[in-house]
């Protein structure tokens, strides 16, 4: 290989980490659930046959404006990611990308995702994804350095995607979309305390306060986690009892509830044990897909 031939793929080699760095900017993974879950309300919400070209456009702005939201998420955190373990190697601390970048990336990406859900949803689906922009970074992102209660506000953001489908595909709201709030809302909670009992270390290395401190009679979150499995349990199955999904789909939800209530109460008679907390981890991670899946495959 030449000079020539070997500074060009140098130069296109450096292009492709830079559009990979900006790709890990947006995070990926949780933009893909984000997705999932916004479809999943979009059809449930319609009505006749499913519209692919306004689910395509949904996919489409809401992927941006997740994008954009989550580059944003980076860049005002990019000095307490860099002192985790687990974040120090996103594209801001390990200096990939500048700071003035990402923050430019992350607005452009956001208004762009607002606008073409305007133009090709309505102002409702258009609206709610808003909200979910302005809570986590107004809100649940500035809240983590302060009080562990950030972990309740982050849940209303992380359960309003299937709102945002139901929206682009009636125009309106109603009692289901509002169930399935509940359920992703509910949900949350013991996922993110068992995610902050694992990593309790690397977050109070970077002040942020995911888990509160242990009193002498337990950790303040245990109620929470206790609660919030028992509100699952209830309201997993509110869509069988409403009758928009079926009864393979309560007892599934049945099913997945009591076991979420019962790890969560493991975990909490054990602080000390990350197994504990591993294993309401990986029951949270089953929990959700599984019951969205049955919902959307049982839909009545």
């Amino acid at each position: 290989m030449n000079a020539k031939a070997a500074t060009i793929e140098a130069e296109a080699g450096a292009a492709r980490a830079r559009v990979g760095a900006y790709l890990e900017l947006t995070k990926p993974r949780v933009v893909a659930m984000v997705l999932v879950t916004t479809l999943a309300g979009f059809y449930l919400g319609g009505r006749g046959g499913f519209d692919f070209a306004l689910a395509f456009n949904l996919i489409c702005g809401t992927a941006l404006a997740a994008g954009g939201t989550l580059a944003l998420n980076q860049y005002m955190e990019r000095e307490t990611d860099a002192l985790m373990r687990r974040t120090q190697h996103r594209p801001l601390p390990d200096g990939r990308l500048r700071p003035a970048e990402a923050l430019v990336f992350g607005c452009a990406a956001s208004a762009l995702g607002f606008a073409y859900l305007i133009a090709a949803t309505n102002l409702l689906c258009a609206g709610v994804t808003a909200a979910i922009t302005a809570v986590y970074l107004l809100a649940y992102t500035p809240l983590k350095r302060r009080s562990w209660l950030c972990d309740v506000i982050g849940a209303i953001p992380g359960a309003l995607p299937p709102l945002a489908g139901w929206a682009a595909a009636r125009g309106s709201l109603a009692a289901e979309p509002l169930v399935m709030f509940g359920i992703m809302f509910l949900w949350q909670l013991p996922h993110t305390f068992a995610v902050a009992r694992l990593y309790r270390e690397d977050y109070a290395r970077a002040g942020i306060h995911l888990l509160p401190e242990d009193r002498s009679w337990g950790n303040p979150s245990d109620p929470v986690v206790i609660g919030a499995g028992l509100g699952l349990l209830a309201i997993g199955i509110a869509p069988w009892l409403m009758g928009f999904a079926g009864a393979a789909y309560g007892a599934i939800a049945a099913l997945g509830g009591a076991a979420m209530l019962l790890l969560g109460i493991a975990m909490v008679r054990a602080p000390g044990r990350a197994q504990a907390a591993r294993r309401l981890l990986f029951a949270s991670l089953i929990y959700l897909p599984i019951v969205l899946l049955m919902m959307v495959i049982d839909k009545v």
